[in-house]
């Protein structure tokens, strides 16, 4: 159901109404009026007053809801053009036009779009710019998170943990044994007297 509101009779060129009533066609009635209130137009004031007045009729009449009323149709007619005189040279009188405007909105009750939240992009993160090496230096391939995060294992703890025994003693490291066994092979050294200084075979 539409309501209808006309201003008959406005003081105003058709032509300059028209130029704001075009900004406000299709919007939402709260939109417009709000729009409207910082037109720096004369025919701002009377646009508005005829938005409210359809709105008003919506209401009272058909028992619109005034948030979800829409400006589906606007439009502005030439009416009545009052006529004057203006005095000029050597007794001529030159035609003044004094145009008038019949405004007419038509509102209807549509119910605004619902906007789903799920649609909305998501913000994706901020990736870190890839930075050229210095001078002397070499480029060092980036690695996830994921992996640095993790303790990496050397080739020693794993030999230990793949050989190690069931029981609570822990066998000696291949280094371990290379080591025992060279520290055996070596000759005992020989006594030194420390209060002469001297060996003991002197």
């Amino acid at each position: 159901m539409e309501a209808t509101a006309t201003a008959k009779f406005v003081r105003m060129s058709p032509r300059k109404v028209r130029f704001v009533l075009d900004t406000v066609r299709g919007k939402y009635a709260p939109e417009a009026l709000a729009q409207l209130q910082f037109t720096p137009n004369y025919a701002a004031a009377e646009i508005a007053k005829v938005i409210k007045s359809a709105c008003a009729n919506a209401a009272n009449n058909f028992g619109m809801n005034s948030d979800h009323l829409k400006i589906v149709k606007c439009y502005v007619d030439g009416g009545p053009t009052l006529k004057r005189v203006h005095p000029r040279a050597q007794g001529r009188a030159y035609r003044i036009l004094k145009r008038t405007s019949h405004i007419t909105v038509i509102v209807d009750e549509i119910e605004r779009p619902v906007i789903n939240p799920k649609g909305i992009a998501k913000p994706v993160a901020k990736r870190q710019p890839l930075r050229a090496p210095l001078p002397g230096q070499t480029a060092q391939p980036s690695t996830p998170a994921t992996a640095a995060s993790e303790p990496v294992e050397t080739v020693e703890e794993t030999a230990m943990n793949t050989n190690a025994p069931a029981t609570e003693e822990v066998a000696a490291t291949p280094a371990e044994t290379t080591l025992t066994a060279e520290t055996s092979a070596d000759a005992p050294a020989e006594a030194v007297d420390t209060t002469t200084g001297t060996d003991e075979k002197a």
